[in-house]
């Protein structure tokens, strides 16, 4: 993939930024091992477009006149109502230097274990570490899911084919992608009420109160006799 261009103009960082971003253009700063921090703006229009194609995982040219810095699209702080882009810091490369990168990973084909079986992707990761030049950085990996052949199987990050020039720097043996079981939903059953005991219950509260009731209705009738 051919390396994007971002044409830059040294910054005063005395500017006014609201101005500076008013005239159409982003406030950044570009540094590295062998480079000093430095102030630049770019084109907030063409920056927003290789931000959404290079991502934080590709090398970019920064380009001043004749001078040109190969870099990474390091941080960006976005507007927080309408997400757009407000200032950039790149990370210059050391020339002749390998990078490590997390690149991201994409998941193609379908897994017969989820179609014949029923079973449920697990995408455990997302994006994968892996160390280039930087000529040689690709923009992301993919993923082939019809390996998941079985219930139990499953894919690590030294199944992941690599272009040629990259090597991994992930653990091999960590899982990408597998298969669960899917769980049955259990229909709860309604207990059934036992109304005999309900009724024993019932009977055996009558029966004590109309107990009490002959017990406290005792001391009226000897009353009465009594005034016989």
């Amino acid at each position: 993939m051919a390396m994007l261009t971002l044409t830059t103009e040294k910054r005063d960082t005395k500017a006014d930024l609201t101005k500076v971003r008013a005239s159409g253009k982003m406030p950044a700063v570009f540094y590295g091992p062998k480079e000093a921090s430095t102030s630049i703006t770019v084109s907030q229009t063409e920056f927003a477009k290789v931000w959404k194609k290079a991502g934080e995982s590709a090398v970019i040219i920064l380009k001043d006149g004749s001078n040109e810095h190969e870099a990474l699209i390091h941080e960006v702080d976005v507007h927080p109502v309408s997400g757009a882009p407000r200032h950039a810091d790149f990370y210059v490369i050391e020339k002749g230097k390998k990078v490590k990168v997390h690149i991201p990973i994409v998941f193609n084909g379908v897994a017969p274990a989820v179609k014949d079986f029923g079973g449920i992707l697990v995408k455990v990761l997302r994006e994968v570490e892996i160390e280039a030049a930087p000529k040689d950085l690709p923009h992301e990996l993919a993923v082939d899911l019809s390996t998941l052949v079985e219930m139990t199987s499953t894919i690590t990050v030294k199944d992941i084919k690599l272009p040629a020039g990259v090597t991994l720097v992930a653990a091999p043996d960590e899982i990408v992608a597998s298969v669960a079981v899917a769980k049955e939903e259990v229909e709860e059953v309604a207990t059934a009420v036992d109304m005999s005991a309900i009724e024993v219950e019932k009977k055996g509260k009558e029966a004590k109160e109309g107990a009490e009731g002959e017990e406290g209705a005792a001391p009226a009738d000897a009353k009465k006799e009594g005034k016989k």
